[in-house]
């Protein structure tokens, strides 16, 4: 049992280097073509030198902010600084009115607090009965 402990360990590695591989995006594979590293995943398995290659120097970062991939994308944006962060706010704003209130002036009223209509019926009912 423990003979077969190295075979079945590299052949893991193998295994798992190349279905990585395989799902990973092209545009997310560095250095060489998804292909090329197929191929030498493959070739150089029992080795270890494809599978080792692919996790040193082939697999896409996955701390890679944002979904970066090139190097210059790979730093960290504050949420101030982030445009796609920034239009999403824009997009959840109201359109800006006329007024300094923020209100247009062809609008409708804002509508009153409960309370507020509920007080002032009562004041006009007391006003009445007087």
């Amino acid at each position: 049992m423990i003979r077969l402990l190295p075979v079945l360990v590299i052949l893991a590695l193998w295994i798992y280097a190349f279905i990585d591989c395989l799902n990973t995006p092209e545009n997310e594979v560095r250095k060489l073509p998804k292909v090329v590293w197929v191929i030498l995943i493959l070739l150089f398995g029992q080795v270890l030198l494809g599978p080792v290659a692919w996790f040193l120097v082939g697999r896409p970062r996955r701390n890679a902010p944002y979904g970066a991939v090139r190097a210059d994308e790979r730093r960290w944006v504050a949420p101030d600084d982030n445009p796609d962060f920034l239009k999403s706010l824009e997009a959840g704003r109201p359109p800006e009115g006329n007024d300094e209130t923020g209100r247009s002036g062809d609008s409708a009223p804002e509508p009153r607090h409960p309370d507020e209509e509920l007080r002032d019926n009562r004041q006009d009912r007391n006003q009445d009965e007087t």
